[in-house]
């Protein structure tokens, strides 16, 4: 299937090639309903020159029209009842087609897969990495494809054996109660007279003799029927176990893996479909073996021969039990997690499903599911097989939910769509562990037969780890005891043990996969980004990347203690700066216009090369979510001199005010965006239009920013006194939100971050208020308000 998903992503020329291939000799449609099917089977098998090899391409066409048949059958609903039709439709145009000449099928499809592969190849360019992995990933599909293709043969070679053995076996026994009747007749003759007994009685000795030399050697040829039926078995179970094994240790395994980190950002975890029909198909032909086993078990018992072949056969009952009962409790599992980070008192979802349940006919009598949230503790002796006498964490509502099959999909799944933990009981904790340290998981369970109560299974499955929080307030560190579990979580761990410390680059894969999406972009973390962060976290100064390659980062620098001279931790801060950017600054960092990882430092050596005007915008070391605007222009103290100043750090708080782009557009004396862009070019389009004209008399007011110090770049040409609003606007400013700037100079109003202390300062937001108030009051006063 994986060429055609991948034949589906063509473009262009490559897309009308593939689209060309189809038509009436074999339908696009069929192509698509079969793909799996068609890519299993081993086309290049036959000999197209061979005419001998006919009766195997008419197999493949009987088979091909069979399946057809069954998808058809399968539809459900408006749409499906019209696809019903055409499918049903294609089907008998197929047959009718290629019945006689069904080698010219094989021939067809074979062009339409090779020109297929051909023009993936080509597109996705093997060369690359991606050409590379996709060429990986088609390869290995087509193994596990020929791997059920060989598993399908020696189940059908031992079902013909079974067959062959039941034969003999009743041939046998007739055979047998043949000799019970010559015994019988030897036996009656002590009552006839001698004469007659003489007379009958060597006919009768030489028919038993034959008899019995005939049944002595066709008691030996069962034996051995019974001996290499069961060492195909033995042969079909160990590939049975290896291909269980890449399915289930190997492919969904790394399907769950995908889904945790799909948890912390990460592409999606894909769709179950292609594993469900792997799993599905390793089901169906279990189970064919299982019931060969057990018809061959039930010809023993009829007619028991001495030797080792009950002994094997109890082998053989106890190795197919295992791997489908592996089978059955791997795949239940849950298809959507519930949030990792869980807050009381709030409704949340989740879905388990079961990968074999329509296939084992379970949906017959639908198993119902119970949710119960339960500790780490618990989980690890849940894994330990230990007698966890049921006890939970904490009670769930709306926790039990039947299993539905749907039809149309095929899938045995149960959606859980209003479920709310309404309370927690926590373990004690130790040390410096918060409450958003310790994990808890949701434990999913049910219990239902198959084959008439045949085989009974309990089946459990495990959440991913989620943190319980009970205020917004704690999200953010809860968020990152769950990044770091998704990220650092190794395949088969004792619940839930990470390591404590990790190397940097890999912290680093962790952080920008999160920080991209939560701001839902493409621009990640480049490598000068990851170097400021760097300095941040281990407080060096170094700006060379392989200074940082193999040092390490524990989880108490991450997020238990503080930053050097900060009252927040590293991830806090990181924390802070994603959510600011997610909420208000998403369009800027995707046009670039954010360098945002920019100590100040830096900023001042940056800026002190361009023209006067120019600036940039970065990151406050010094507060959480905060975002600061750095110019160059002339110090006004010291003539011919030029200086970086500093705007107090934007918060949220202040661009659910006026926004960003606004704000830049405020102040006349920011011009360039570094390293020259005019600042219009970049932000106009992000402007908020002029408000409109007054309306009954009422002008509506504007909310204007200024910098007192740079106001005078406004200055109004006809008074020749400084203002402090854009004379281009067509309402009055009736209220200013201001804010103070520094320069990067000793100060004894600046704290040790060079920031001010506005306790310590006088109200510039009220004194520019007051300013603002004259000119208003002078120009509307008459205005009835």
């Amino acid at each position: 299937m994986a060429v055609w998903i991948q034949a589906q992503q063509l473009q262009g020329d490559a897309l009308h090639q593939m689209q060309s291939l189809y038509g009436q000799h074999f339908p696009i449609e069929v192509r698509h309903y079969l793909s799996q099917w068609i890519e299993g089977q081993l086309w290049d098998a036959i000999d197209l020159e061979n005419p001998q090899e006919e009766f195997k391409a008419k197999r493949l066409l009987d088979s091909l029209i069979q399946e057809l048949q069954n998808k058809a059958e399968h539809q459900m609903g408006e749409d499906g009842f019209l696809l019903k039709i055409k499918l049903g439709h294609y089907a008998s145009q197929l047959k009718s087609t290629y019945d006689r000449c069904p080698l010219e099928l094989v021939r067809c499809i074979r062009h339409i897969l090779y020109t297929e592969q051909r023009l993936v190849r080509e597109a996705t360019n093997s060369s690359s990495p991606l050409g590379g992995m996709m060429d990986t990933m088609s390869q290995k599909y087509q193994q596990i494809n020929q791997a059920f293709e060989e598993l399908r043969l020696l189940t059908q070679d031992t079902e013909n054996e079974l067959r062959k053995l039941q034969h003999n076996q009743e041939y046998f026994i007739i055979q047998y109660q043949e000799s019970l009747r010559i015994q019988a007749q030897l036996s009656s003759l002590s009552t006839l007279p001698p004469a007659d007994r003489q007379l009958r009685e060597p006919t009768l000795l030489s028919k038993r003799a034959t008899v019995e030399a005939w049944l002595t050697r066709e008691a030996n040829t069962l034996q051995k029927y019974r001996l290499d039926l069961a060492e195909k078995h033995q042969k079909t179970l160990q590939l049975l176990r290896k291909q269980q094994t890449i399915i289930l240790d190997d492919e969904l395994i790394q399907w769950k893996r995908r889904q945790q980190l799909a948890g912390n950002g990460g592409p999606p975890e894909g769709g179950l479909d292609i594993l469900q029909s792997w799993c599905e198909k390793l089901a169906e032909t279990i189970w064919q073996n299982r019931q060969q086993i057990r018809r061959a078990e039930h010809l023993r018992q009829q007619l028991p021969i001495p030797g080792p072949i009950e002994e094997l056969l109890n082998e053989l009952n106890s190795t197919i039990t295992d791997i489908i009962s592996a089978l059955v409790t791997s795949t239940f599992i849950i298809e959507k997690q519930p949030p990792q980070v869980l807050k009381t008192q709030t409704k949340f979802a989740a879905t388990v499903r079961l990968l074999v349940g329509g296939k084992l006919n379970v949906h017959m009598n639908p198993p119902q599911v119970k949710a119960t949230i339960i500790s780490e503790q618990q989980a690890k002796a849940l894994l330990k097989n230990e007698n966890t006498r049921n006890e939970s964490s904490g009670e769930i509502l709306n926790n039990n939910c039947v299993m539905e099959y749907h039809q149309t999909t095929g899938t045995l799944s149960a959606h859980f769509r209003n479920m709310s933990l309404k309370r927690i009981k926590r373990s004690d904790r130790r040390g410096a562990e918060s409450v958003t340290e310790e994990k808890f998981t949701i434990l999913f369970e049910s219990q239902f037969s198959i084959g008439g109560n045949e085989l009974v299974f309990q089946v459990k499955t495990l959440s991913l780890p989620v943190v319980v929080i009970v205020h917004g307030s704690q999200d953010n560190n809860a968020t990152a005891t769950v990044l770091w579990d998704n990220a650092f979580a190794e395949p088969g761990r004792v619940p839930f043990l990470v390591p404590d410390k990790v190397l940097w680059p890999q912290l680093c894969d962790a952080i920008n996969m999160k920080y991209k999406a939560e701001v839902q972009s493409n621009r990640g973390l480049s490598e000068e980004n990851l170097v400021f962060l760097a300095q941040k976290a281990f407080s060096s100064s170094s700006n060379n990347p392989e200074d940082y390659r193999n040092m390490t980062m524990t989880w108490s620098q991450f997020n238990r203690e503080s930053l050097p001279g900060r009252s927040f931790t590293f991830w806090q801060w990181f924390d802070g700066v994603m959510e600011l950017t997610k909420k208000h600054l998403k369009p800027h960092w995707n046009d670039g216009a954010i360098l945002g990882f920019v100590n100040k430092q830096q900023a001042q050596d940056m800026l002190m090369s361009k023209p006067n005007g120019t600036f940039l915008l970065r990151f406050s070391d010094s507060e959480i979510g905060g975002i600061t605007i750095a110019w160059v222009a002339e110090n006004p103290n010291k003539a011919g001199e030029r200086m970086v100043w500093n705007l107090m750090p934007y918060t949220t708080k202040d661009f659910s005010i006026r926004s960003l782009a606004d704000r830049i557009s405020d102040l006349n004396h920011l011009l360039f965006l570094y390293p020259d862009r005019p600042k219009d070019e970049v932000f106009s389009k992000y402007y908020t239009p002029p408000l409109s004209k007054a309306v009954d008399g009422y002008v509506k007011p504007q909310i204007k920013q200024v910098v007192p110090e740079f106001a005078t770049a406004n200055s109004d040409p006809a008074s020749g006194n400084p203002t402090y609003m854009d004379h281009a606007s067509p309402a009055p400013v009736n209220h200013a939100h201001t804010y103070s700037i520094y320069p990067p100079m000793s100060d004894s109003i600046l704290d040790a971050d060079g920031d001010f202390d506005l306790d310590d300062t006088m109200d510039v937001a009220r004194h520019v208020e007051e300013l603002l108030r004259r000119p208003v009051e002078s120009q509307w006063g008459g205005q009835q308000s």
